[in-house]
């Protein structure tokens, strides 16, 4: 079946290739030859070279997230950090190229799919997801329809909150967060302090496909190596980061 009807969707690798190789095996498996990246690939105290020499070898379409945006183009904030620079020494110029060369949007499925990281408009900004003083809550439907705006992708797929999770908008087109293949459970204090997490470390991607009535999104959670990935961040200064990866919970 051909991209245009069947594809798997990828997104926040954040540098885990013992979770993007089992992701890519199964997708494998499955008979799927089409995958797109949403983003976040390499930033975290994993292995982004790695990461970077799998996908680039893949050559996916591939958007820009947030932090892939910091990893080549630092804010004050990000630039002095231990990971920061971690990441930064591990890659190579051609790396950092092949971040710098994606796009916030991109198309898919012969122009049917919508792609972007966190919004059409912004790539550190969630689509599914609202965030206030008691925490992350989901977006109804019609602010998320509003957000994306008018246009004639019939799916649209994000990533940036690491939660897997399907939509079907107003007039029937299908919001799609594929999940994160590299790290299950996170916090983060802006706008408000907030936890994201997934319950277990299994690695998660979608599989989206396009029959007669239209476009369904089946969320796939693989096993993988996740006491080497997180042995990987304790030796790289991140404890924070090793819990997330063993549990899936970020509390």
């Amino acid at each position: 079946m051909p991209m245009a009807d069947r594809f798997a969707a990828i997104s926040d690798v954040h540098g885990n290739r013992w979770a993007l190789e089992a992701v890519l095996s199964d997708i494998a498996r499955l008979g799927i030859g089409a995958v797109v990246n949403l983003g976040d690939s390499l930033w975290g105290p994993l292995d982004p070279a790695g990461t970077a020499e799998l996908l680039m070898a893949l050559d996916p379409p591939s958007v820009r997230g947030n932090e892939d945006r910091i990893v080549v183009a630092p804010d004050a904030g990000r630039e002095g950090t231990a990971t920061w620079r971690f990441v930064r020494s591990a890659l190579e110029p051609r790396h950092l190229e092949w971040l710098r060369r994606q796009e916030i949007t991109a198309l898919a499925a012969d122009g049917r799919a919508l792609l972007f990281h966190g919004t059409p408009r912004r790539d550190d900004e969630y689509l599914l997801e609202t965030v206030g003083p008691a925490g992350a809550a989901p977006r109804p439907a019609a602010e998320v329809d509003a957000i994306i705006g008018a246009s004639a992708q019939e799916l649209v797929l994000c990533g940036h909150s690491h939660v897997p999770r399907t939509v079907r908008l107003p007039g029937g087109r299908l919001a799609v967060n594929c999940g994160s293949v590299g790290l299950q459970a996170y916090d983060d204090d802006a706008p408000f302090f907030h936890v994201m997490e997934n319950g277990t470390p299994h690695a998660r991607y979608a599989v989206l496909e396009r029959a007669p009535t239209g476009w369904t999104a089946v969320h796939r959670s693989v096993d993988y190596d996740w006491p080497a990935a997180a042995a990987a961040a304790e030796r790289n200064g991140r404890p924070d980061w090793a819990v997330w990866l063993r549990t899936g919970r970020a509390v």
